[in-house]
């Protein structure tokens, strides 16, 4: 294994102005949409309808342990699918508590206050228990993206948004989470796929409107083109996406799908792995983006990405985006969602009000507001799915 310095993208610097910081990503948009058609037809389909499916907490059970896990997602998709089949994106959200225990999470801080880690762990594994006990809501995960899903089926994609809540809650860890993560986008691709083929399989007659979970019909045969597949992955996801996407893990794609574009944002890979080629993406896009302020991942995750990406022939980008952190990217862990367990990851010092660091760092920068940094990672996301997957049904 070679070690990870900390190298690749150049040294931060001070901002100007938090402003500065809100269009940082602005910045990346011209070199991203080069060459894009959907950008320059401007297509922009009128409305967006978003639907749900549930096939159970305990739709199947990890070979490596026995553990639950769930077939779950949130689907945004144009209200007008058209003629021509559409871009497919996936996103996957990666490690965060699964159960509303509001009780579990109070227990939990009180026994961090105590130094008492034996209460600590306790209330830990009500938080991040699969199913969840009964009359204990579930953290849907997976809709904390939905900023990003409608911004891109108006775009003219259809955005699937995977729950992963029983690998979060499960015992494996590392490269183990990374491939299970992965599968569990495989076993999604692989309903999407019969789904558009003829309207078959679990999918059909299983959505449900997002707002009043009644039934909704919605007929996506021949609406989906699973030759264009981007993937989106944050934390865990990230690491989940990246090892979907890599060359030694082609054969494990569902036939007839195609991967063509991969967006880890802020990635919590296995850094430590000794087998990187588990990992090497070599023939499809990849784009990595990590907060200056991220309270969960270095920027070692970004030597770890450009190892990966090494041989890439298709395309590799990084970027670092100033005053953001890990969890305002996803809404429900976000402290304005009021949502268990949600909070800022980021370092703060009582003497820079507004500033913020990656903990243990001295380089202080404004800190973005959620809004702020979800505008720009959505521009950004925006622009290179665009870029590499079209949109709006264009080939």
């Amino acid at each position: 294994m070679k070690p990870y310095e900390i190298s690749v993208a150049p040294r931060r610097r001070p901002l100007r102005a938090r402003a500065l910081a809100v269009s940082a990503a602005a910045l990346f948009l011209p070199q991203v949409l080069a060459g894009s058609p959907a950008f320059a037809a401007g297509t922009s389909p009128a409305g967006v309808a978003t639907v749900t499916y549930n096939l159970g907490d305990e739709a199947y059970r990890l070979p490596e342990t026995g553990e639950p896990v769930e077939m779950a997602a949130t689907v945004h998709y144009p209200k007008d699918l058209g003629s021509a089949p559409r871009p497919l994106i996936v996103q996957l959200h990666g490690w965060h508590e699964t159960c509303a225990d509001r009780a579990a999470e109070q227990a939990r801080e009180a026994a961090r206050k105590a130094e008492d880690w034996d209460a600590f762990e306790a209330a830990s594994r009500k938080l991040f228990s699969w199913p969840c006990a009964p009359g204990t809501r579930v953290i849907a995960n997976d809709r904390g993206y939905d900023y990003l899903g409608e911004r891109l089926a108006r775009r003219g994609f259809v955005v699937v948004s995977i729950r992963a809540n029983g690998i979060t809650a499960a015992s494996l860890d590392g490269d183990a989470n990374a491939s299970v993560r992965a599968d569990l986008i495989n076993r999604h691709l692989a309903l999407w796929q019969r789904l558009d083929a003829g309207g078959r399989g679990p999918l059909a007659g299983a959505f449900r409107d997002a707002a009043t979970g009644k039934p909704r019909r919605v007929d996506f045969r021949h609406h989906v083109d699973l030759n264009r597949v981007g993937t989106m992955g944050h934390s865990r996801g990230g690491a989940g996406v990246t090892w979907q996407a890599a060359e030694r893990q082609k054969d494990r794609l569902p036939a007839g799908v195609r991967i063509g574009a991969v967006l880890a944002l802020a990635p919590s890979y296995n850094i430590m792995t000794e087998d990187m080629g588990a990992y090497e993406v070599t023939k499809t896009p990849l784009a990595v983006i990590r907060g200056t302020c991220d309270g969960q991942v270095g920027r070692e995750v970004l030597t770890f990405a450009a190892d990966a990406a090494a041989k890439n022939t298709a395309g590799f980008q990084q970027y670092e985006m100033p005053g953001a952190n890990h969890n305002y990217f996803n809404t429900q862990w976000a402290p304005e969602s009021g949502e268990v367990a949600a909070g800022d990851d980021a370092g703060h010092d009582e003497a820079r009000p507004g500033q913020c660091t990656t903990p243990g760092d001295s380089t202080y920068e404004s800190q973005l507001t959620e809004a702020a940094q979800r505008q720009g990672g959505a521009a950004y996301i925006d622009a290179f799915f665009r870029r590499y997957l079209g949109g709006g049904g264009e080939r």
